[in-house]
């Protein structure tokens, strides 16, 4: 039995994995596949990545392309989810700010430098026409952070998978004031150049297991309400959320690779642009 690391978010997105790993998918195959919760997100899981703590991640697309762009010896190995995360832009139920435009200047909430909420309140800023040099930021590591930081004044507004923090919506704790979908798909699986140039052959059972759960995700009976129960969702909320999202089993297109690149580019996140032998792994 090979022990292969994997780390991703603790959300909804990931429960085809946790079943997978649950009815010994994984196993048959002489995978002992160990999931990590890594509840700070992409920021943190890139540096898992650098630094040989984890194999594998799936991990937000754009994080990935900057990190690898930085150095990171990594590779995006295929699409997880196809279709585009939806970012809402939270203020603390209290706040004076009511619209987007009301938060031009004011400082923003991030898991950390190179996350997604970090990443995506530059595309929210060129959304607005917002001058990107005057971003500010507070790092607050997760979601309870986020939660202190818009309650006591150190940030004011948070960006996070909308349905995520729908509960802290719906309980007063937040307010929401918009959404930001992500230009390009969300989700990527991810893995070291390392683990690819030892375990290809183990890499493409984890894939084959992997596309089998996610193809017949939302077809499972009664798949919302585990999903609602799981994650401590409304039911209502959880079949919004699956009729817009879109599981994936196909590698990432250089097409699309070349928008990331060039928008991660035109907001400074990057300093070139990579060729696509350099970030995506061909099988």
């Amino acid at each position: 039995m090979k022990k292969v690391r994997i780390i991703g978010v603790p959300e909804h997105f990931n429960l085809p994995w946790h079943m997978a790993i649950e009815e010994s998918a994984f196993k048959e195959r002489g995978i002992d596949l160990e999931w990590t919760d890594i509840p700070e997100g992409t920021g943190k899981m890139c540096q898992m990545l650098a630094a040989d703590e984890t194999d594998l991640a799936i991990i937000l697309t754009e994080g990935i392309v900057k990190s690898i762009s930085e150095g990171n010896k990594t590779k995006i190995v295929q699409q997880y989810i196809s279709s585009p995360l939806l970012w809402g832009i939270h203020v603390a139920a209290t706040s004076k700010y009511k619209i987007i435009s009301d938060l031009k200047g004011t400082k923003a909430a991030i898991s950390r430098f190179g996350s997604g909420s970090h990443l995506m309140a530059f595309v929210n800023a060129q959304n607005e026409n917002w001058s990107t040099d005057e971003l500010k930021f507070e790092v607050i590591n997760n979601l309870d952070g986020a939660v202190n930081a818009l309650n006591n004044g150190q940030a004011d507004y948070f960006m996070w998978e909308r349905f995520t923090t729908k509960p802290l919506v719906d309980n007063g704790t937040f307010r929401r004031i918009t959404d930001c979908p992500t230009p390009w798909p969300c989700f990527v699986i991810a893995a070291t150049d390392k683990f690819i140039s030892e375990n290809k052959g183990l890499l493409q059972h984890i894939t084959e297991v992997i596309n089998l759960y996610t193809e017949e995700f939302k077809s499972i009976p009664s798949i919302d309400k585990t999903l609602a129960n799981t994650y401590e969702q409304k039911i209502e909320d959880i079949k919004e959320w699956l009729s817009i999202t879109r599981w994936s089993q196909s590698e990432i297109d250089e097409i699309t690779l070349k928008k990331i690149q060039e928008t991660l580019l035109r907001l400074n996140l990057i300093k070139t642009k990579l060729s696509p032998e350099n970030i995506l792994y061909k099988k």
